[in-house]
């Protein structure tokens, strides 16, 4: 039963999430209910469940960035204040309601999908808010609500388009049972179809070595082998695949892991942002990076911070023709609220990850 527990928990992080000069910083919990006679003071409004067990360690990190890049501002700002909140839907409504009546001008959150799928579905939205992840359905949202967030479906989708320019037309899908696996299948599938692609065969990854070689030669009609697996799967399926051109998101990239591990991944292409990918950019180096070593799943959470509140800036300042060349990929405003998030691609080389510009992926190794 504890087991069974702790996989939960799991599933549920990954699902509802797998991101100057007169700048304060005040943390608050939401109350039960506002307090009316609460004066009202402008201010961007932080609203993050760093109070619960399951997602504190990645509202943390969202926190962290969000702080290093107001802190990196010169000019004066509007006070940032933090509202912490559990993972419970109804708390993050309640912490938003209260710092809209404490004079929010902009607020940025909730984190989870459950709660931002209820303040956009069930919930007036009077001020602009930056949602930080996807709500079950997008469409129809109310006019003041904006989404970023990261996604696996963007991933996938931009992988499969990746894969049709550089000639790719038969695809094999490799991928794990996990609800985030099996979304990145659905959204690549999908995109490949819509392109023009055919879907040559579907596997299931098993660890056992007669059953992957077995997988080997059921792909033997695909140009490209689609990987909707994490970093250790990827690892272990690796040996298999032989010469033919393996595609992936950023679920296989672990971040610095050492040259025996990207010995293993060899070949392999995928996406991931720029964060990520360029830490030598300007873009990139304008911001400091976290104080402490963190995962490279942390460390994307940590971006969204930095992304989430030059988006937060501009939304304060009137801009609602969204656009940055952000640290977690070139961003824009799309249909329904929904900021789209273009990555950069990389490819595992002698032990490295190696950065490819756009006229570098048609090269399978």
């Amino acid at each position: 039963m504890i087991h069974r527990l702790l996989r939960l928990a799991a599933t549920l992080v990954f699902g509802c999430l797998l991101y100057g000069a007169g700048l304060a910083f005040a943390s608050e919990a939401a109350p039960a209910q506002p307090v009316a006679s609460t004066a009202q003071v402008p201010h961007i409004a932080l609203l993050l469940p760093v109070n619960s067990k399951v997602f504190a360690r990645h509202a943390a990190a969202v926190r962290d960035g969000f702080r290093a890049a107001a802190s990196s501002e010169a000019g004066p700002v509007l006070a940032l204040r933090e509202y912490a909140v559990s993972g419970d839907a109804a708390a993050n409504l309640e912490g938003y309601r209260t710092a809209v009546a404490a004079g929010a001008q902009v607020v940025v959150g909730p984190l989870t999908r459950d709660a931002v799928t209820a303040l956009a579905f069930g919930e007036p939205v009077p001020v602009p808010t930056l949602a930080l992840s996807m709500p079950d359905e997008v469409g129809r949202m109310p006019g003041n609500l904006y989404v970023l967030g990261l996604q696996v479906e963007t991933e996938a989708r931009q992988v499969a388009r990746i894969a049709w320019e550089a000639g790719r037309r038969n695809a094999a899908i490799l991928g794990s049972s996990g609800p985030l696996q099996r979304r990145m299948q659905t959204a690549f599938a999908t995109e490949f179809v819509q392109l023009g692609g055919v879907l040559a065969a579907d596997i299931a990854f098993a660890a056992e070595p007669d059953r992957m070689r077995a997988a080997a030669r059921a792909m033997n009609r695909a140009d490209m082998v689609f990987l909707a697996l994490g970093h250790a799967e990827a690892r272990g399926a690796r040996p298999y695949l032989g010469t033919i051109p393996l595609y992936a998101t950023s679920s296989v990239h672990g971040g610095d892991l050492g040259p025996l591990a990207g010995h293993d991944l060899g070949g392999i292409l995928f996406v991931d942002m720029p964060w990520l990918l360029e830490p030598d950019h300007p873009r990139i180096t304008a911001f400091p990076r976290s104080k402490t070593p963190v995962s490279a799943e942390l460390d994307r959470l940590y971006a969204l911070g930095i992304d989430a509140w030059r988006i937060a800036r501009q939304l304060l300042e009137g801009v609602r023709e969204l656009r940055l060349d952000g640290v977690t990929g070139r961003l824009m405003l799309g249909a329904d609220g929904v900021i789209e998030r273009e990555l950069v691609t990389g490819r595992y080389t002698e032990g490295r990850v190696q950065l490819l510009l756009p006229g570098q992926r048609e090269s399978a190794r």
